[in-house]
């Protein structure tokens, strides 16, 4: 007999064997008409795959998250099954599943035309009609390699050449069609019905600029219309908050292929940046943290001692002088254990807090650059903190408190917060993994939080809080970290003095509130629309005359506001003032004055708030008393 226990502790005996499908159909027929897939002891197989052993089983539907990844990964399949109907000699070569969608890379001999996707998704709906089902076949190496030989499929066969040591495969058959996965996949093609492909796009194999070009195509598929309709909206609305778009807009900055992955700040745009930093400099302040200073290039032999020579090295920009190899640093941490073991430390000294705007370079792939939220050049808002084993609690309640107010200020209050725990390889004790999984747990519990785990995520050297934020159209930013670091400090000979006299490591904290500027303000650019706060306004006030009558009040206007600190753009073009206003409004300002006869007589301005909104006529003083005020509460 076949023992099954369900999640709600319930068992149900088979004779034999029994496959996911049959265990929901003895259940009831809706279930087994709504089942996907199933999870088996925790491990996702197909309804299809077979149960020989007593067992615990979920079956996945589509309202599950598994179930919904599962029909977009068939989806993506489906659409290589459409592909190769109506263009028999493009050449599949992966179709994986990413955020609330997937893609389907494809070499083909001519461009894909926005008219070849349509009739691609018409094909796709024409195939899901038939109502197929979709059979895996677990097969043979050999006999994969000779199904994809003669189907022609080269980037199949470089795929198999990559898992030398699979000895059999899954092999997922849409009618004629073959696609090769280590699955599940949906058993029928009416799970697949609510999908839309929804843009073309170019890739390189494997992600290489030096490799061959593909085309790429992006869908999306849900579990419902309604699901579908509420993401189409949320992908229109990202479109018209694209940084990419609103930065050239709005004037910020630009990408130039001389300096590909690295960003031309412009005037408004460095304003926005230098507000960013000057404000973690104040949090630097404020919470005893010293700022400091690594170079930027640094000898191969320390790269070699904490790893990242052997370990990182494509990633990382080198160069050579006078017969010594160098590294443009990808990360600030050993620079800081540098600062630190400079001089001898005492365990009075702990925990000691450095923070850095540090700039760094990876050479991330041309084809995964993306504007400024993935660059090749970018600062670090860069923290450590080196401290005892007993201090790390306090010092996590302390850090979840700072980037909580410093994501309220910059208008983020939707966080989601998760603790990555121990992989199975990892250094350090058991003991000292317990105590640094139950700092890092207890500091989210002080603090009043909710989280999730993520088992077995954490580094090598330690466990992790990672820090999500949710933005004003409902999209999910991993941004801070906390990482508990066992490790780097002793690799690289930081040491203290203990209170007995002896030498101890410490334990290294590594925190990032914002992270990489360049994509922190990236996202602040699409969470508002790039209509900044009044305070991240890189200008906070246009102030515009309505004649040539009216230039020398607007120009003393203009200067009162100057000098209380405020960004201001002072506007003497003739020209009707009706333009005047849209073209500044179009700059999303927090607010435009204007000045006419009537205003400069009575040493007042006629006040207009971001939106269209007329404040009507008010004196100098009230108005940059409002705006004074806007800035200094975060407005």
């Amino acid at each position: 007999m076949i023992q099954i226990t369900l999640p709600d502790n319930s068992r149900r005996e088979f004779p034999g064997p029994v496959s996911v499908a049959e265990v929901a159909q003895s259940i009831g027929p809706g279930l087994a008409k709504m089942t996907v897939a199933g999870k088996v002891d925790g491990k996702l197989v197909d309804a299809s795959d077979v149960i020989d052993h007593d067992a615990k089983l979920q079956i996945i539907t589509p309202k599950d998250d598994e179930g919904l990844e599962i029909i977009r990964h068939s989806t993506a399949h489906l659409v290589g099954h459409a592909v190769k109907q109506l263009y028999p000699t493009a050449k599949m070569v992966i179709g994986p599943v990413i955020d609330e969608g997937f893609y389907y890379d494809i070499s083909f001999e001519r461009p894909f035309t926005p008219e070849d996707m349509a009739a691609i998704e018409a094909r796709m709906r024409e195939l899901i009609a038939q109502d197929y089902d979709v059979v895996k076949k677990v097969t043979p190496r050999a006999e994969v390699i000779e199904v994809f030989k003669s189907r022609g499929e080269d980037y199949k066969l470089r795929l198999v050449d990559d898992m030398p040591d699979e000895q059999a495969m899954g092999l997922y058959y849409h009618q004629e069609y073959v696609d090769m996965c280590r699955g599940p996949h949906v058993p029928n093609t009416r799970f697949l019905k609510v999908f839309k492909l929804t843009k073309l796009a170019g890739a390189y194999w494997r992600g290489d600029a030096k490799n061959e070009q593909l085309q790429r195509i992006y869908g999306t598929a849900w579990a419902d219309k309604k699901q579908l309709d509420q993401y189409i909206q949320r992908i229109e609305e990202a479109e018209k908050r694209d940084h990419r778009r609103l930065g050239k807009e709005l004037d910020l900055f630009h990408i130039d292929e001389v300096a590909p992955g690295v960003v031309f700040w412009h005037p408004k745009g460095w304003a926005i940046w230098q507000q960013v930093e000057q404000y973690m400099r104040g949090i630097y302040r404020d919470t005893g943290y010293w700022e400091v200073k690594g170079p930027q290039i640094l000898d191969k032999s320390l790269w070699e001692k904490t790893g990242h020579w052997q370990n990182y090295r494509d990633n990382m920009f080198t160069t050579e002088s006078e017969k010594r190899e160098y590294a443009l640093k990808p990360m600030n941490c050993p620079g800081h254990v540098l600062i630190f073991k400079s001089d001898l430390r005492s365990y009075r000294d702990l925990p000691l807090r450095y923070g850095e705007f540090g700039q760094c370079h990876r050479n991330e792939p041309s084809g995964a650059l993306h504007g400024i939220m993935r660059v090749r050049g970018f600062t670090q808002d860069d923290g450590h903190i080196f401290c005892t084993e007993d201090q790390i609690l306090d010092e996590c309640i302390a850090y979840t408190a700072q980037l909580q107010k410093v994501y309220a200020d910059f208008g983020f209050t939707d966080i989601l917060y998760k603790v990555a725990t121990r992989p199975e390889n990892r250094v350090g004790s058991d003991e000292l993994w317990d105590k640094a999984e139950h700092a890092v747990m207890e500091s989210l519990r002080r603090s009043g939080v909710d989280f999730v785990i993520s088992p077995g995520d954490g580094a090598f050297y330690g466990p992790k809080i990672e820090y999500t934020l949710r933005d004003a159209i409902g999209r999910q930013w991993q941004c801070g970290t906390m990482q508990v670091d066992f490790n780097t400090a002793e690799r690289l000979g930081g040491e203290y003095v203990t209170e007995s006299s002896g030498r101890a490591h410490p334990v290294m904290l590594h925190r990032a509130i914002v992270g990489s500027l360049e994509r922190f303000i990236g996202m602040l650019i699409e969470h508002h629309s790039g209509a900044m706060p009044a305070w991240l306004a890189p200008v906070q006030v246009a102030v515009l005359n309505i004649s040539e009558g009216q230039a020398d009040y607007a120009a003393q206007v203009a200067k009162t506001l100057q000098n209380q600190g405020l960004r201001v753009q002072l506007d003497l073009h003739n020209e009707k003032i009706t333009y005047k206003i849209r073209k500044h409004s179009l700059q999303k300002l927090p607010y435009i004055v204007v000045v006419g006869d009537k205003e400069k007589e009575a040493g007042a301005v006629a006040v207009r708030a971001r939106g269209n909104q007329d404040l009507g006529a008010m004196s100098l003083e009230s108005f940059a008393q409002r705006l004074v005020q806007d800035v200094a509460d975060k407005r």
